[in-house]
């Protein structure tokens, strides 16, 4: 009899949170965003909870509406490069944008950090919705939707080649000889197309797992298939579990269409579950969050989604406002959601604001109705795993603490890691070294 399938788990890192008002809770840390011990502390607990990775998300635009988190924080390369220094067997993912950076730079800030982490490393690759940061880049315009994903097509295309410079073999060292490398197996990339012509070699080699792993969070048309036909994980988030299977469905039969391996494609829908010893306690944790935030700051967070759109122009209370197309050059698949269900609902714009920046959990109540909840979506097919955040303090580490236990002696999650890599951990394949790959057919030939 086979293995039992393991649920996998991530812990997003989101300083003072994703709120408007979180970092104003007594308990919350207001430097929470540029605190170093305190992502060291995170880590540390997550690795104690045998999580798969940590994630530290990014944005490269901000403005006075930004919500507080995004005012300040933390680089990802740069903070994850220091936590791989204070842990040993958990993943290391950052948010980093194909649309404004280059791909031999990127290559080696991740290559770097991979074999710094001894092969944790990964990358979340985004396509940067927001319109202001072009501005930030010497851009006249940003690049419109499509556009975005040709563009970080090609750019995995050349991130992928350059981390195979080096063949694994490559580094001979010997002293006594003087032969410090085989330049047979070493190889320049030679890359031309649409966007980027890129020459290499790579000046630094690949790590045990090969290449970084790829996490993909677009949910667009064009943001599926791009998951589907790339990205080794993909980040999503659902409001039901009926939502969430068919999304997983969805891309798994595209990766299929693909010529790929359903399994090969990992899906995490992020969660921010909030545990009390009792159902009435998670609910009194949630409603104090609720009661921080005013529906000012509500309409500027809803606001980012719509390009910093001025929702205080409109009554708060009559129905939600008809905006065309807007949004849909940014976060596409948020706002659409976001309209549908208003237009469907007859909600007002107060409505709207408060449910996009306080939004109900999913995963709330006590510990074992929160793992009763997990197992739910991840035994129906709804998930791979699941990005855990936290939209209540100490949400995280509640979940560590009082969920994961019960996960594990249900059998559903690990108790020791089965690798020291990420992709070991995530049970995914090393990719093949596309130059050794090439000499051995070759040579059957």
């Amino acid at each position: 009899m086979g293995q039992r399938k393991q649920l996998k788990l991530g812990a997003m890192l989101h300083g003072v949170g994703s709120s408007t008002s979180l970092w104003r809770h007594p308990g919350i840390q207001s430097d929470a965003s540029v605190n170093f011990e305190l992502y060291k502390s995170w880590v540390e607990k997550a690795e104690a909870g045998k999580f798969d990775l940590v994630f530290v998300a990014d944005g490269l635009y901000i403005n006075e509406k930004s919500i507080p988190h995004f005012l300040n924080r933390f680089e990802p390369i740069t903070i994850l490069s220091a936590l791989a220094a204070v842990s040993k067997k958990i993943g290391l993912v950052g948010t980093l944008s194909t649309s404004y950076s280059e791909p031999f730079t990127v290559a080696r800030q991740f290559g770097s950090l991979d074999v710094i982490s001894g092969g944790r490393g990964g990358w979340n690759i985004v396509t940067s919705p927001l319109e202001g940061t072009a501005a930030n880049y010497g851009k006249t315009e940003h690049p419109e939707h499509e556009k975005r994903y040709r563009i970080a097509k090609e750019y995995l295309q050349v991130t992928r080649g350059l981390w195979d410079s080096w063949e694994d073999d490559a580094f001979i060292r010997d002293k006594e000889s003087g032969v410090f490398f085989d330049p047979s197996k070493l190889h320049e990339l030679n890359h031309t197309g649409e966007f980027f012509s890129v020459k290499g070699p790579l000046n630094i080699a690949r790590s045990k797992q090969g290449h970084p792993v790829i996490f993909q969070a677009g949910s667009s048309e064009v943001g599926k298939n791009y998951a589907s036909k790339e990205a080794d994980a993909v980040f999503t988030g659902h409001e039901t579990i009926e939502e969430a299977i068919e999304f997983y469905n969805d891309v798994k039969n595209r990766a299929i269409t693909f010529g790929r391996n359903p399994d090969d494609v990992l899906i995490f829908p992020g969660i921010s579950p909030v545990v009390g010893v009792t159902q009435e306690e998670a609910e009194r944790k949630y409603e104090d969050v609720v009661a921080l935030v005013s529906a000012e700051n509500a309409l500027l967070y809803l606001g980012r989604y719509f390009e910093h759109h001025d929702f205080s122009q409109y009554d708060l209370d009559a129905p939600f406002p008809e905006l065309g197309e807007l949004g849909r050059n940014s976060f596409q698949s948020g706002t659409d959601r976001i309209k549908a269900k208003a237009k469907e609902h007859g909600l007002t714009l107060r409505q709207v604001a408060l449910s996009v920046a306080t939004p109900r959990p999913n995963f709330i109540g006590t510990a074992e109705q929160v793992a009763d909840q997990v197992q739910q979506w991840f035994e129906a097919g709804a998930a791979d795993g699941f990005m855990v955040g936290s939209s209540v303090p100490n949400g995280l580490e509640d979940f560590i603490e009082l969920v994961v236990p019960i996960l594990q002696a249900r059998g559903l999650f690990r108790t020791e890691y089965e690798s020291d890599t990420l992709r070991g951990n995530l049970g995914l394949k090393v990719p093949l070294n596309r130059y050794s790959e090439l000499l051995k057919v070759e040579e059957r030939v």
